[in-house]
């Protein structure tokens, strides 16, 4: 693995209609901790848990914890640590992280959103953004997202922005208690010669003009 002094085009802020993506900071510690308190109960079946470590405390320390560590990451080339806003209002977040170098170029993305803002497009939005930052700005060849089978409402939101499904990770994270499997979705940079953000306005185009809807988380 090759850690690089600084990614390119980061700190990044990228904007799409209302749906924007800015670096995660100390300052968003008290929406960022309200929002998941809230969503507890919606978060908690999908969020990679440790039986020693509690996933929602009211103490700021986790979150300062974690911002600096993503912040450190960030400087050595191994994460892009978003914030997902929606209108300027804190939305959720977005995290590209365990870049890879050398041969590889490659990086897992991984992304929660308020459920008081679920099925307005963010997520998808924001992600064929970061995606596109990624492939055409920062250099990367591959990105994966893996997702429990269980978790429909994340799963579509990659199938629609044209992820492929590349099979089963068996047990891969430790998630609600317990070791879970995972489907592994992916995307080559040969994938979206044309940026995904440009598929996905259309996709969006088409389906205003059809009568359907691509509004998914």
């Amino acid at each position: 693995m090759r850690v690089v002094d600084r990614l390119r085009g980061w700190p990044a802020t990228l904007n799409e209609g209302p749906v924007g993506l800015r670096p995660l900071r100390l300052g968003d510690v008290r929406v960022w901790r309200e929002t998941r308190v809230r969503n507890a109960d919606w978060l908690r079946p999908w969020e990679p848990s440790n039986p020693e470590t509690p996933l929602f405390r009211t103490g700021l320390g986790p979150y300062i914890s974690m911002v600096g560590t993503l912040r450190r990451e960030a400087r050595q080339g191994l994460a892009l640590p978003w914030v997902m806003t929606y209108n300027g209002r804190f939305a959720g977040q977005l995290t590209v992280g365990a870049i890879v170098w050398g041969s590889a170029r490659s990086a897992q993305v991984g992304y929660w959103i308020d459920g008081a803002l679920a099925g307005r497009g963010i997520t998808p939005t924001a992600l064929a953004m970061a995606v596109d930052h990624c492939f055409f700005t920062t250099g990367l060849h591959r990105l994966e997202a893996n997702i429990r089978p269980e978790n429909h409402a994340s799963r579509r939101v990659v199938e629609k922005l044209g992820f492929r499904e590349e099979g089963i990770r068996r047990r891969q994270l430790h998630i609600d208690g317990a070791w879970r499997d995972h489907i592994c979705y992916a995307l080559t940079v040969e994938d979206v010669p044309g940026g995904l953000l440009v598929q996905w306005r259309r996709a969006r185009e088409s389906a205003a003009h059809g009568g359907s809807s691509v509004e998914e988380v």
